[in-house]
Order: C-alpha cells, then structure tokens, then sequence
C-alpha cells in the first residue's frame, strides 16, 4: 500500500492502523464475539464516530489489509512489464498474498476467523469483491467489455487460488499447481 503523503493523511492512516491493532488485540485476547464497538473504540482511545469513519462494519476491523491486498491485485495486472503475460503476474501477487497469509504470525486470525461463522461471511464476500474488482482490471488491460466472462472466471479463478493455497499444506507448491491449470486455460481462451 502506498504511504501517505501528507500530514493529515498520515494522522488519518495512523488512527486506522490503532484502531486495527486495539481490535485485534481484543479479538485474539477475548475472542470476536465478546468483544464490542464501543470497546474497541475505548482501547483504541478514539470516539465511536471516528472508528466508523474508519471502517464500516465489526468484521471489517479484523480484515484490515483488505484494501491492500486488492489493491495488490489490481496493480499486478495494471503495473506489469510491457510484454509480461497476465497470469505470471498475478501469481507473484498471489504468492506474496499466501506467505503472507500463512506466516505463523497469522495462525491466531485465521483460526479465529474459522470459528466464527459471521467473519466466514464477511471474507466470502470479499473475495466475491476482489474477484470483481480484479476482473475489471483485466478487463480495463485487454480493453474488452468489464462482464467479459473470460475476465470474470480468471479473476474468480486467482482468488480462489489464494484460498486453496492458504488452506494447503505446502501452500506455494499449490500456488504453483492451480496456477498451471489457470495459465492453460486462459491460454485456451485465446486467439491464435
């Protein structure tokens, strides 16, 4: 994620990350569902206001990389090389995504977003945003229609790698894996 430039903009990016530590910090400490707003707010030492002006929902505290990881994506296609194929790209992205989903640092998050249905929830649809948001990059790239269906199942396809892969047990040799099966079939995909 870009660094703030300003001053202003770096006291608003500094409350956020306090605000996503404090959460955190109580999530893991006291588990999701024991934890409220206004306590959250209380150990971050901010107003309930200013945490809503900062993130929109209780799930998305825990989530707080969000951004970036899309972000990630989205550059991954539009920052590429000239010349660099589009499917090398986006496994790098998502390499990087999966190391640093599994670091045994995130163990603690990714356990208790397993055991709580509503934190389940909210990261399926954010990956369904990804995807979308991500198919529209690509879609932009190649200057094809933004509901291309090819654009679509790619970008669904890259997403769901990183879940696989977070999920496997040697996560980059299933990076590598599906990622074989999503190179041949945009290959297939187009013109000769």
């Amino acid at each position: 994620m870009n660094e703030p430039t300003g001053r202003r903009e770096r006291k608003k990016a500094a409350t956020r990350q306090k605000i996503a530590e404090a959460a955190l910090r109580l999530f893991l400490d006291r588990g999701y569902e024991a934890v409220g707003i206004r306590e959250v707010a209380a150990e971050a030492d901010v107003a309930v206001t200013t945490l809503f002006s900062h993130f929109a929902s209780k799930e998305a505290l825990v989530f707080e990389q969000d951004r970036g990881f899309e972000q990630g994506l989205v550059r991954a296609v539009a920052d590429r090389a000239p010349g660099e194929p589009l499917i090398p790209a986006l496994r790098r992205e998502v390499r990087a995504l999966v190391r640093h989903c599994t670091a045994p640092e995130a163990a603690p998050v990714w356990n208790m977003i397993e055991s709580s249905a509503e934190l389940r929830e909210y990261e399926e649809s954010m990956r369904l945003r990804h995807a979308e948001t991500l198919a529209a990059a690509v879609a932009a790239d190649l200057e094809v229609p933004e509901a291309s269906i090819a654009c679509r199942t790619v970008a669904r396809f890259v997403i769901d790698a990183y879940c696989l892969a977070r999920e496997a047990e040697d996560p980059e040799a299933a990076v590598d894996e599906v990622f074989r099966m999503i190179e041949a079939a945009w290959a297939a995909r187009q013109p000769d």
